[in-house]
C-alpha cells in the first residue's frame, strides 16, 4: 500500500536492551509508590499502612520464617517488624529505598528474637520444606530459590524436600550473621547493594563474610549431599 511506513529493522540486541530496563522501571515505580504512601502515612493516614503491610507482608515473613525456621513465631515476627515500622516511620528520612530500610528493621528483629529464643532453648516445629512462604520472592531484587522447583517426579521431588530441609536445618546451626547473609543474598536474591544498605557493612567485609558463610554452610550439607 503506498503510503504505508516503513517498519524499522530491529536493532541486534534491542529486546535485550529492552529487557534490562523493564526491571528499572518495576524499581523507579516501585520506589514511587512507597515514597508516596510514607508521606501519607507520615500524615495519619492509616490505609497507607494497611497498604504497606499488603505489599511487603509476605516478604518479611518469608525472611522471618528463613530465619527462625518456626511457623507461628515468624507469624509474631513479622507482625512485630510492621508495629515497630508504625512507630518508628517518623525516624525515616527518605534516604535509600524504603525497603532496605523495612528489612533492617526485619533483620535486626529476627536477630534479637534468636538471641530471646536461644536463652529459652527453643526448638523449632515446623520443617521450612512444608511451608511455600518460605520462598516469596523478595520483590523487585529477585526470586526465591527453592530447591523443589528444579526437580521432577515423585522420587526426585522426595529428594528435593529432603535437601531442602538439610539446607534449613544446617542454616539455622550457622552463626546469625551469616544465616543473614546467606538468606538475604542466596535465599531471596537481593543485591549486594541492597544488602549493604540492610546490613550496614562495608562492601569487603560484607563479600568476606558472605564467602565464610557459604563455605560454613556447603561444609555443613557435605553428610547430606554424599
Amino acid at each position: 500500500m503506498q503510503g504505508a511506513a516503513k517498519s524499522e529493522p530491529t536493532r541486534p540486541g534491542a529486546s535485550k536492551e529492552a529487557a534490562s530496563k523493564a526491571p528499572a522501571t518495576d524499581r523507579a515505580a516501585a520506589d514511587t509508590r512507597d515514597r508516596l504512601l510514607v508521606e501519607r502515612l507520615k500524615a495519619g493516614d492509616n490505609r497507607a499502612f494497611e497498604e504497606l503491610v499488603r505489599i511487603y507482608k509476605d516478604r518479611i515473613f518469608a525472611l522471618s520464617l528463613r530465619m527462625i525456621g518456626n511457623r507461628q513465631e515468624a507469624e509474631d515476627l513479622a507482625q512485630e517488624v510492621f508495629i515497630t515500622l508504625h512507630r518508628a516511620i517518623g525516624s525515616y528520612r527518605g534516604e535509600g529505598r524504603f525497603y532496605t530500610w523495612l528489612y533492617r528493621i526485619a533483620s535486626n528483629t529476627c536477630k534479637n528474637r534468636i538471641k530471646y529464643l536461644r536463652g529459652r532453648h527453643f526448638h523449632r516445629s515446623v520443617p521450612v520444606d512444608d511451608t511455600p512462604e518460605a520462598n516469596v520472592p523478595a520483590g523487585e531484587a529477585g526470586p526465591g530459590n527453592p530447591l523443589q522447583s528444579r526437580v521432577h517426579g515423585p522420587e526426585a521431588m522426595a529428594e528435593g524436600n529432603r535437601i531442602e530441609a538439610a539446607v534449613q536445618r544446617e542454616l539455622a546451626a550457622l552463626d546469625p550473621e551469616h544465616r543473614l547473609l546467606i538468606v538475604l543474598r542466596d535465599v531471596q536474591g537481593l543485591s549486594y547493594q541492597e544488602i549493604l544498605r540492610i546490613t550496614g557493612l562495608q562492601e569487603g567485609t560484607l563479600k568476606s563474610r558472605l564467602h565464610r558463610a557459604r563455605v560454613a554452610l556447603r561444609d555443613r550439607l557435605k553428610p547430606h549431599l554424599a
